[in-house]
């Protein structure tokens, strides 16, 4: 195994290379477009952008990691492992390395005991690498292109080399160990967890909860198995077995979950059985093809070499935790770890985690419009009796199937609000931001199946809740009774969280009965809510939190501002409009104590819809140096991942913004960013981008319609510009305002943008970072 020192010898340089929509010997070609005739031939044979931002992302580790915030990850959306140190009484002494075992799927079934003990999350358990020596060094590299830990252990009797992964279709973790002489007996133990919601850790138990019964251990035709029986029925299986490849031993482990039935133990055996016939080599081979297709399917280079790390990382953690047909992201995504959120949250966590797979062209981890279409019927389950003929919501806690349990006790799961109800409730409007992430999923496909049959049909039913309690005012107005704004604390009137989201879901709906020939009954009653709804509540420091409260205090959410983003509602149209958004702002981030993560991440969001290029460069800079831990994640009372997830989404903002029907280049890219490309970036309205920056200067942009949507373009090119076709023949375009252009472009079509007289290189290649930046992980 070659050391982290040697393999960085071999990695390819961050030099020109060609590239666009197809790959030709290595280079990528822009595809149908006329290059330059010198330029083809200027990119080195071989050489691969994606292979060179991505090995310079790898995240290294020359010192132990202590906690799951320090060491490297591994995950397929179900099967999630973290690595590092297993804590022991010697504080300096490390003897034995954790390579933690958890799982998406598994969780407890006792819904009387609400979504945070009775349907939590459930730990399994970890197996421990314990080496004859005790450990005195080690050179570790999780590799983003193949999704592999690779590196070395060293002790005072020899070596341990390693290769793991988390295998993308057979969901089974592979580790590879090659000893040294003096440390050829090593061993594997495996510790089951106690099944118990890791909320006990931090809440008292409800009364008559209890942990469930101890895993019992046997073997099984030579597979070694942990089987935890629920309480409930059902069952989990922790399945493994090792086998000897010459001087190599490899160690294969899956995780079964089944209910009620017991039938995970026989899954469990069948899939160890089925890997274990294949050596890592072979093993890794279609694990390793499908993370190179992930990859390729968008590409974006900036030169902040940190921050561009930073932003592959996060499109290898979320395709580690997230697939369309996997569970809905849980706060710490398949890594459980000790939290006292041990399931899924519905005010904020779910919608972040999920923004960044638009813009990178990576529909195909979209778990929420799954979940929230297969799971319709418990989302009208979980509403009070009363409302359930025509209404759906969601709560704010529920596991992988949507259900909250019905606990009222909030210590034990937050259920749906009920507007006018005291003392407060939760939050109601969670469903219908929900749904926003599936409108911009539809946006960003055009895909009319997905408008259709997920989001019209429920975000009628979601903003039929609203409509129950809207009521005139003495002023004409239609008013919201009190509710509650994520996170602030008590209820209010005429609550922004809820009118703004009422606001977006009859425009959307309107919009949307139109797209689809709709002619729905409650459409006089959608138009009369947009004509007659309440003004948001303000006062002179900006956006309240509803009509009988102030923003008085430091907040980390940012629910008071929903319309201005991520709803796209009041974008500063006006210089009222944009004084209130600047003023709001200022105010919400000026208060220091509550801020988190998430509160820069969204900070820097607006920032670029106000085109503030620096100011949202600088919110970002604040994340990075006070909360993103070492291997990039994120944790408060415990482990989260919504925000690192969200930076990524905050990066895509600056480079496109495609809200309105208008497609903005580089809308907000700090000075220091004079260099940036971007390719297959997918914008609203079904197009890929693809565009260039050079010393400031934006040579290039490249649009491939999907659908034949209506494309207007802002490409931010100063002057006269060329609108070219896929043959390079002329295309005629309609100039609109504020330098957007308007291109009819049919399905498949694309369309190349430059300046007047311009020929522009138009390869897609790496930039030069500003200056060298220390890599994540924990290097020498």
């Amino acid at each position: 195994m070659p050391s982290t020192s040697s393999r960085r010898s071999r990695r390819p340089s961050r030099r020109t290379v060609l590239a666009t929509g197809s790959a030709l010997g290595g280079t990528l070609l822009a595809g149908g477009l006329p290059v330059q005739a010198g330029a083809a031939t200027a990119a080195g044979v071989g050489s691969d952008p994606w292979r060179t931002v991505l090995d310079d992302a790898d995240l290294v580790w020359q010192r132990m990691p202590k906690t799951w915030y320090e060491g490297p990850y591994l995950g397929n959306g179900l099967l999630g492992s973290g690595i590092y140190a297993e804590p022991g009484a010697e504080a300096d002494t490390v003897r034995a390395v954790r390579f933690n075992v958890q799982h998406s799927e598994v969780q407890d079934h006792r819904p009387q005991f609400g979504s945070l003990f009775g349907l939590a999350r459930l730990p399994i358990g970890h197996f421990t690498l314990e080496p004859v020596g005790t450990i005195t060094g080690l050179d570790w590299r999780l590799g983003l292109r193949d999704a592999e830990l690779t590196g070395t252990l060293t002790t005072d009797r020899g070596t341990l080399t390693i290769r793991a992964l988390v295998h993308n279709f057979r969901s089974v973790l592979a580790v590879e160990v090659t000893p040294s002489e003096g440390e050829r007996d090593f061993t594997w133990v495996f510790h089951p967890a106690e099944a118990i919601s890791p909320r006990a850790a931090f809440r008292p138990l409800p009364e008559g909860y209890t942990a469930n019964p101890p895993a019992e251990t046997g073997k099984y035709d030579g597979i070694s198995a942990a089987v935890q029986p629920l309480l409930s029925g059902g069952q989990h299986v922790t399945a493994w077995r090792e086998r000897t490849w010459g001087r190599t031993r490899t160690l294969y482990v899956h995780v079964a979950h089944s209910y009620p039935k017991s039938t995970a133990l026989g899954r469990a055996l069948a899939a160890v059985r089925g890997a274990s016939k294949l050596s890592y080599d072979l093993l890794a081979v279609a694990h390793r093809a499908w993370w190179h297709a992930f990859y390729r399917q968008s590409f974006l280079s900036l030169p902040d070499a940190r921050m561009q790390r930073f932003y592959w990382i996060q499109l290898y953690k979320t395709a580690s935790a997230a697939r369309r047909d996997a569970p809905v992201m849980a706060t710490s995504g398949p890594w459980l770890e000790s939290t006292p959120w041990p399931n899924t949250w519905w005010n904020l966590n779910v919608q972040l985690e999920y923004w960044l797979i638009h813009g990178s062209n990576h529909l195909e981890l979209d778990a929420v419009t799954r979940a929230l279409s297969e799971f319709r019927d418990h989302l009208k389950a979980e509403m009070a009796p009363a409302y359930r003929a025509d209404s759906l919501g969601i709560p704010r806690t529920t596991d992988t199937s949507l259900v909250n349990g019905g606990a009222t006790d909030p210590a034990l799961g937050y259920g749906v609000g009920v507007p006018g109800q005291d003392p407060p409730t939760p939050e109601v409007g969670n469903l219908t931001w929900a749904l926003h992430n599936v409108w911009l999923s539809y946006r960003h496909t055009m895909d009319e199946s997905i408008l259709r049959d997920v989001l019209f049909p429920l975000l009628r039913e979601a903003i039929n809740y609203y409509l129950h309690f809207l009521e005139p005012g003495t002023d004409g107005k239609l008013h919201l009774p009190a509710t509650f704004s994520p996170e602030y604390g008590g209820n209010s009137r005429d609550c922004n969280y809820d009118l703004m989201l009422l606001t977006w879901g009859c425009r959307t709906l309107l919009e949307s009965a139109e797209v689809l020939g709709i002619d729905d009954k409650s459409a006089p009653r959608w138009r009369e809510v947009l004509a007659r709804r309440a003004p948001y509540p303000t006062d002179d420091n900006g956006f309240m939190i509803g009509a009988d409260i102030p923003f008085a205090k430091s907040h980390r959410h940012y629910s008071h501002l929903l319309a201005v983003y991520p709803l796209y509602e009041l974008t500063g149209r006006t210089p009222d409009e944009k004084a209130l958004i600047e003023k709001s702002l200022a105010h919400w981030v000026g208060f220091e104590g509550a801020l988190q993560g998430y509160t820069f991440t969204g900070a820097a969001s607006m920032s670029a819809l106000l085109g503030k290029g620096e100011d949202a460069l600088a919110y970002l800079g604040q994340l990075m140096s006070r909360f993103i831990q070492p291997n990039t994640m994120y944790k408060e009372s415990g482990p989260v991942i919504e925000t690192p997830l969200s930076a990524a989404q905050s990066l895509h903002d600056m480079v496109c913004q495609s809200w309105g029907g208008i497609i903005r280049v580089f809308p907000a890219l700090p000075t220091a960013w004079a260099d940036l490309t971007v390719h297959n970036f997918r914008t609203q309205g079904a197009f890929l981008l693809s565009a260039v920056r050079k010393g400031g200067v934006t040579r290039w942009v490249r649009l491939v319609s999907e659908a034949g949507a209506p494309c207007v373009v802002r490409p931010g090119i100063t002057g006269p510009i060329e609108v070219r076709d896929g043959r390079g023949r002329p295309l005629r375009y309609e100039s609109v305002s504020d330098g957007a252009i308007k291109v009819a472009l049919r399905k498949g079509d694309s369309a190349l943008i430059t300046a007047k007289g311009d020929r522009p290189d138009l390869r897609i290649t790496p930039v030069e970072p500003n200056e060298e930046a220390p890599r994540w992980g924990l290097p020498g």
